[in-house]
């Protein structure tokens, strides 16, 4: 029987016996200032790797990998989360719920009450009043996002998940009502120059923050079943007409949008004017319509789908 050759073992993973050359620095012996120009080089912007040189990142001529990994970050993640379709939901930051309302109009006509000729302070208090008559419209959002998310029970995936801008206000009271029942929900963030933070009802692992506006823009669609607008400011009036080009130009597939608030969406945006203008057409009426509460948001959403002929009912 022929023998089997010594063979040597594995060799450590990391470690060696013997160190390297380049694993110890030059002698002082050989160069005495060699340390000092090591200590140079190495503390020197052009050493660091690339993907750990913050400040290179941050450069002009990086913005093309900068969009990739703004893009691709929260892609992965929701891939791995199943997160196949969205309902994306948007309004007024400044919209609380009715408690919180009430508590600032209170304080508000208390501050008045001991400084009556103060002009500034009933302004205050007028804008307040308008804000705690809005303040319904949070139960409302919180209402639908759990209507949005009861669909889910029983589902093989996450099928259909509330998507927010990740705020206070209407943004939160939608992932609020999906946290309510313990159903998953995303917040799309956007990095400000001051200090900001996501609602606490997001899910952790959901919760991103872009740095570029164009990239949060693309995330809301890419997945997007509907877009229901609660009566809010710039934000959701970009978010609004954004959407409405893009479906009035075909440039992506049609998806019902939803005005929460008639009342509110009449004053804001006359759109009869627009058509009797003669700058959008009479059929661009009907990329949108108006609802009042979560069932008439969540019902019109499911009926338009079905007609559409892709039902969006979970699979059970």
């Amino acid at each position: 029987m022929k023998e089997i050759p010594d063979i040597p073992g594995p060799a450590h993973p990391d470690e060696r016996r013997e160190a390297l050359p380049w694993q110890r620095p030059k002698a002082l012996e050989e160069d005495p200032q060699a340390f000092q120009r090591v200590q140079a080089i190495l503390n020197n912007p052009s050493y660091r790797p690339a993907d750990t040189d913050i400040d290179f990142l941050a450069e002009d001529d990086l913005r093309g990998v900068r969009l990739q990994i703004d893009y691709l970050k929260s892609e992965l993640q929701l891939r791995k989360h199943d997160i196949e379709k969205t309902i994306v939901v948007f309004g007024g930051t400044r919209i609380c719920e009715p408690a919180a309302a009430l508590r600032r109009v209170e304080e508000l006509r208390s501050r008045v009450k001991a400084d009556r000729d103060n002009n500034e302070l009933r302004r205050q208090l007028a804008v307040a009043e308008r804000i705690q008559a809005k303040s319904h419209y949070y139960n409302v959002a919180r209402e639908f996002g759990r209507l949005v998310a009861m669909e889910n029970h029983g589902a093989r995936k996450s099928h259909t998940v509330i998507m927010t801008g990740g705020g206070p206000g209407m943004m939160e009271a939608a992932n609020r009502g999906a946290f309510d029942v313990g159903a998953k929900s995303v917040g799309l963030n956007i990095s400000l120059p001051h200090e900001q933070y996501p609602n606490p009802y997001v899910t952790p692992e959901l919760c991103f923050s872009f740095h570029y506006f164009a990239l949060r823009k693309l995330h809301f669609l890419l997945r997007a079943k509907a877009l229901v607008a609660f009566p809010g400011g710039y934000g959701t009036l970009d978010e609004l007409f954004e959407v409405l080009t893009l479906i009035q130009t075909r440039k992506i597939k049609p998806i019902p949008v939803v005005l929460v608030g008639e009342a509110y969406w009449r004053r804001a945006v006359d759109v009869d004017f627009l058509v009797d203008e003669g700058v959008i057409d009479s059929e661009d009426r009907e990329l949108f319509w108006f609802a009042e509460t979560a069932h008439e948001v969540w019902n019109g959403i499911l009926h338009w789908h079905a007609a559409s002929g892709e039902p969006l009912r979970a699979a059970r």
